[in-house]
């Protein structure tokens, strides 16, 4: 069996809209002369194909600067896991590793990296009929109030969700119906214990803001590019195949959920713009969460002038200390 803890790597983590893309382009174009780079995407978005404008996919100049992996691996149809990450982060830095290049994990998506680091224990799985109780209860009751019972009986996942992110709940109160353990006793400390980790915990950096209101307008700018690029074009393309539904893992996403809306009918077009806008600051929010429950991060000031040089500076710091550079 490898052991992962030999196959160093960095992470650049934090919320959407921190500026991680172009940080991570900046270190790769600095270890250029000494250590290629390759990157791997942590994005629970970034995997399908055909997603390109609402998922703020890199540009094919920024693709083709460095080789990105985990990019466009997915049909919208499909799903991907946590646990099928990790299997496939473990994968590529072998291979990066084989090449002689130096593997920098990237992305917002918090769960995966709380899986690389801690281990993922096996988790039960999906059953049609827990979930159709599951959904006859949502209905009668509403999703904030199956909230509410999931935070009965497991209340630290209950804390990282929003009342209205039915996926999440149901699929928490499903584990717990189904194996009688919470949701986050299955991503426990526990599973490190038999976990070889490529990814050190101080080797996560993570671009958080000082003053939110710098990433609140961050958000909003760009998610009114993603307007002014095509993004409802976009949504009613992947809504018009006919085999999409707004219940699927990709259609959930920030701001195809909001825009599939609009196109029912159940919302005006005019309030596209803020209400992905506000969703996009719930998802900050939680990443931030996620964030400060891993103490062990190097936290950048995005917010603050040279952000990303002194970002580059810091994870060439840790590696000439790591002795993984020269």
């Amino acid at each position: 069996m490898t052991d992962f803890s030999l196959l160093p790597c960095v992470a650049i983590a934090g919320p959407t809209a921190s500026g991680k893309t172009a940080a991570a382009l900046a270190l790769a174009a600095r270890l250029a002369p000494r250590m290629p780079v390759e990157i791997i995407s942590v994005d629970s978005a970034l995997v399908y194909r055909t997603m390109d404008i609402g998922t703020a996919k890199p540009t094919a100049d920024e693709l083709a600067r460095v080789p990105h992996h985990l990019i466009d691996i997915l049909d919208p149809l499909q799903s991907y896991s946590a646990a099928e990450f990790v299997a496939d982060a473990h994968r590529l830095m072998t291979g990066i590793h084989a090449r002689g290049a130096f593997p920098v994990l990237v992305g917002g998506t918090m769960l995966y990296f709380k899986a690389l680091i801690e281990g993922i224990d096996e988790m039960p799985p999906a059953n049609a009929e827990v979930r159709a109780r599951l959904d006859a209860q949502a209905a009668e009751i509403g999703w904030p109030a199956m909230h509410a019972e999931l935070a009965r009986v497991d209340a630290v996942t209950a804390a990282r969700l929003a009342p209205g992110d039915s996926q999440r709940i149901q699929r928490a109160l499903e584990v717990w119906l189904v194996s009688g353990k919470p949701l986050s006793a299955h991503h426990s400390r526990q599973a490190a214990k038999n976990h070889s980790s490529p990814l050190a915990a101080d080797a996560l950096f993570s671009l958080e803001p000082q003053d939110r209101a710098w990433l609140h307008q961050r958000i909003a700018q760009r998610f009114q590019t993603m307007l002014d690029s095509g993004f409802l074009e976009e949504a009613k393309r992947l809504r018009a195949r006919g085999d999409l539904n707004p219940e699927l893992p990709s259609m959930r996403c920030v701001g195809y959920r909001q825009a599939w809306e609009t196109l029912d009918g159940l919302h005006p077009l005019s309030t596209l713009a803020e209400r992905g806008v506000a969703a996009t600051r719930q998802l900050a929010k939680r990443q931030i969460t996620w964030l400060r429950g891993m103490p062990e991060r190097q936290i950048v000031a995005c917010d603050q002038p040279g952000a990303c040089d002194r970002l580059v500076d810091a994870i060439i710091g840790h590696m000439q200390a790591s002795r993984v550079l020269p």
